[in-house]
């Protein structure tokens, strides 16, 4: 990753809005008095997520907040709309589906402003469904509540800001880990990052930091002996030997290109 692509913020959902603010203030801290985009795209209907944003970051000192919504595609096509980015310091996407997210900005010119807005410096950010969207592939379905099946396990593609990696959200208190693991015996070229609730992963250059107060799981089928995702029914159980799992807690660092961790 290249040192002029600007910082991304990779949070595992719920992040403090209202005491601390640990993650958000560490955004507003790299905005200064810029202008963000908060992008509520992921869900289905507005639902107050511009106000509690413009709520929880009212005391750290961002310039200006503006909000990026999507009825249909075609307005990812709006130039308008693709100027709120292009003159933007930063984006924020907020929870919902990660699909409804792919399908209305996916190849079009918001995808190619997004991108522009990341290679020239600016900050992106993400939360919950806007965390899993981050990634090259991103996983959009699959229980956290049982041994995960082959057929368990859906892929899509993201929108390839952090390559090589699956992100998974509301990590430990949802019990992903079954389905990290599915999915990365499905891709074991990715990195597997399972991010807890009210924690984040900034990144930057290819160096990933852990902010807040949970932890992140990372997994890396890279070297794994042996997956049973191709050549076998649909619905048996992932069976994966031999991936590397490292638990990261505030303040852990990952290098994302030697996929070894340090602090």
């Amino acid at each position: 990753m290249p040192n002029s692509r600007g910082p991304l913020f990779v949070i595992g959902g719920h992040e403090d809005k209202e005491g601390g603010r640990r993650i958000l203030g560490a955004i507003a801290e790299e905005l200064g008095e810029g202008t963000l985009v908060i992008a509520t795209i992921a869900s289905a209907k507005r639902d107050g997520y511009f106000e509690a944003y413009c709520e929880g970051f009212a005391p750290l000192g961002i310039g200006r907040l503006v909000e990026l919504y999507l009825d249909d595609r075609d307005q990812a096509r709006d130039p308008a709309r693709v100027r709120m980015i292009d003159q933007a310091d930063g984006i924020f996407f907020t929870g919902g589906d990660q699909s409804r997210l792919m399908s209305l900005t996916g190849d079009t010119p918001i995808e190619a402003a997004i991108h522009a807005l990341h290679d020239r410096g600016g900050l992106i950010a993400g939360t919950s469904a806007g965390a899993s969207a981050q990634g090259e592939t991103m996983l959009v379905g699959g229980s956290g509540e049982e041994t995960p099946r082959i057929d368990d396990i859906e892929l899509a593609k993201g929108l390839r800001l952090i390559r090589d990696c699956i992100i998974d959200q509301h990590f430990a208190e949802r019990g992903r880990i079954g389905r990290l693991l599915g999915a990365v015996s499905r891709c074991p070229d990715c990195l597997g990052i399972g991010i807890d609730e009210d924690t984040a992963l900034r990144i930057e250059a290819g160096t990933a930091r852990v902010i807040g107060s949970g932890g992140v799981t990372i997994v890396d089928a890279s070297r794994a002996s042996h997956s049973n995702s191709e050549g076998t029914k649909l619905d048996d159980t992932v069976s994966l030997h031999g991936a590397t799992l490292h638990a990261l807690g505030e303040g852990d660092r990952f290098d994302l290109v030697a996929r070894s961790p340090f602090r």
